[in-house]
């Protein structure tokens, strides 16, 4: 199967050098196995997507050098994909709605207990208050959740391949540590139809995604993944988790740190080379190769 991998950055504000990072690694990647590149826009949070900073991924990647396969895939026109993958789900008795807000779980978390996980990395682990409820029961306001005991009742042996050169190898899953440190994760989320985990891992399978690329941030997520991944009877891809860039106290950059966008390294005259130096990437001139020439 070809190497193929992606870029899939949400367009909520602009493009940092985190991002470029991530990018131009996956890129890379890609052209060192004469692979494909593919950007993917993760728009399911409407509320926040803007066109103007969708224009902007497409201008700060064509500026970093990069090409990607076209059409570039948008979460937002696929719904109806993401509601299959729920309705599966469903059918094999994995899912409830829920209806408590953040107030709601952490009154019901209680007070924290020595040596008992809290948060996970979906957040505040759930204390399941909803969890006898059905899915026949679910309106527009409530969340769905996969009930993870549920849901790894039936499932043998779990696990991915890590390909980084600091965590390369074959990662373990252990179902204990995810029902108790991970919880009931959301499958949907209010007013989206879908949520991050679902669609990723629907969207990765649609578009024959072999290796994931991404900060190493999202590496307890990936057993999340994983396990979506096995109920739905998809192909588990191999992941690369990949160092954070971090500003200059070490704290991981954000979209809110405009101080660090492409766009403005762009407008105050850095070039594509800059860049590369500033995430710490060998140059073109350096290696004589451009980063992705898939299609």
């Amino acid at each position: 199967m070809t190497f193929t991998t992606r870029f899939a950055p949400s367009p909520t504000g602009p493009l940092h050098l985190g991002h470029a990072y991530s990018a131009l690694l996956a890129a890379g990647l890609a052209d060192a196995h004469g692979g494909t590149f593919i950007l993917r826009i993760e728009d399911i949070d409407q509320s926040r997507a803007r066109p103007a900073w969708e224009q902007q991924i497409y201008e700060d990647l064509n500026w970093l050098g990069l090409r990607w396969r076209k059409p570039v895939l948008r979460q937002s026109d696929r719904l109806p994909r993401y509601a299959e993958a729920l309705a599966k789900l469903s059918d094999l008795g994995l899912t409830y709605p829920c209806r408590c807000n953040r107030a709601d779980i952490e009154a019901a978390a209680g007070a924290p207990q020595e040596g008992v996980p809290q948060f996970g990395p979906d957040g505040r682990i759930y204390p399941g208050t909803c969890r006898n409820r059905t899915i026949a029961e679910a309106t527009p306001q409530d969340v769905i959740r996969l009930n993870m005991a549920a849901a790894l009742s039936d499932l043998n042996e779990l696990s991915f391949i890590e390909t980084s050169e600091t965590l390369g190898g074959k990662i373990s899953i252990n179902p204990t540590h995810l029902i108790e440190a991970v919880g009931d994760v959301v499958l949907v989320r209010r007013n989206m139809g879908t949520s991050y985990h679902l669609s990723v891992v629907v969207d990765d399978a649609a578009q024959a995604i072999t290796d994931v690329v991404r900060g190493a941030d999202l590496f307890e997520t990936t057993q999340i993944h994983v396990v979506l991944q096995t109920l739905l009877k998809v192909p588990v891809p191999r992941y690369h988790h990949h160092r954070l860039i971090r500003d200059d106290h070490g704290k991981r950059l954000a979209k809110r740190d405009d101080a660090r966008a492409i766009a403005k390294y762009r407008a105050e005259g850095a070039t594509p080379e800059d860049i590369r130096r500033m995430v710490g990437l060998p140059t073109i001139k350096e290696t004589g190769k451009i980063s992705s020439l898939a299609p």
